[in-house]
């Protein structure tokens, strides 16, 4: 195989490979860092496949690459669009994340992986404090880790996508620390809160979700944090359903509404500063 060059995504490279083949040029693409390479594939038409891809990067955008793509009967246009289509995917996933995002998202999912399968050691290690006192001070992280402990798929499905839309965007807009802040401190003492309601069996993001709704809330928009009326809306009137008896689960009450004042505290200190 020859290598023709390089483009910076597939879709690019699938636009020239469909036009190559409606000339009977054979080409293929492969993936290399961050580019995606074009070959081709035999020498007979080397020539012509150069002149060709030179004319392709000056003007990728010209209508006969996009009318070739309709035109061609290539059989790797399904199989690389889907590839391309997931790694956009992923490449979105981890861009609107950071390092805290992503630490407390992997896990949060891989502890409730342990939950599936019945293995109960994290979940006894990660807990609330049975007896809250002086005495268990040496495992201080008892009072944030039950934020990573989810009891149902629904549960850390729902928390987890928020927690990655809202601290993705707290963590790009603002920093890291600022996000880790936020997570230490909404999941701590909520989760207080919650132990003196209803003892130490609880846990979840929920409270964390809450604090960075109370966040965008309050905070600034100037920062680059919105969240739209509505949205904030459903989120207090889904609280508030919380202290009735008509979801047919148990809430964290005392988390949530813990979670929800620490972030609009949070936001109304970070506005007053300069």
């Amino acid at each position: 195989m020859i290598l023709l060059g390089s483009v910076p995504n597939p879709r690019m490279a699938q636009a020239f490979i469909d036009y190559a083949f409606n000339m009977s040029i054979d080409c293929r693409l492969q993936q290399a860092n961050d580019d995606v390479e074009i070959w081709l594939l035999t020498t007979e038409q080397q020539q012509l496949a150069t002149a060709e891809f030179e004319l392709f990067v000056n003007n990728p955008n010209d209508n006969k690459y996009l009318a070739a793509s309709w035109q061609s009967s290539n059989p790797q246009i399904s199989v690389v669009s889907q590839a391309g289509a997931n790694l956009e995917l992923v490449v979105n996933f981890i861009r609107h994340s950071g390092p805290v995002t992503l630490l407390v998202f992997f896990s949060a999912l891989f502890i409730y992986a342990t939950y599936l399968l019945n293995i109960d050691i994290l979940y006894q290690k990660l807990s609330f404090f049975s007896v809250f006192d002086l005495s268990h001070i040496d495992q201080i992280w008892r009072l944030f880790t039950p934020a990573l402990l989810h009891f149902s798929t629904l549960h850390v499905v729902f928390n987890l996508l928020m927690w990655w839309y809202l601290g993705g965007l707290v963590e790009n807009k603002l920093s890291s620390k600022k996000l880790l802040m936020i997570f230490i401190l909404a999941s701590s003492l909520p989760n207080i809160v919650q132990y003196y309601i209803s003892g130490p069996a609880f846990g979840g993001l929920s409270g964390v979700v809450y604090a960075l709704v109370g966040y965008f809330w309050w905070r600034n928009p100037k920062v680059g944090l919105y969240l739209p009326p509505a949205y904030i809306g459903f989120m207090l009137v889904w609280l508030v359903m919380g202290f009735f008896d008509i979801l047919g689960f148990k809430i964290a009450n005392g988390a949530h509404v813990g979670g929800l004042l620490v972030g609009c505290a949070l936001a109304w200190i970070d506005n007053r500063k300069k």
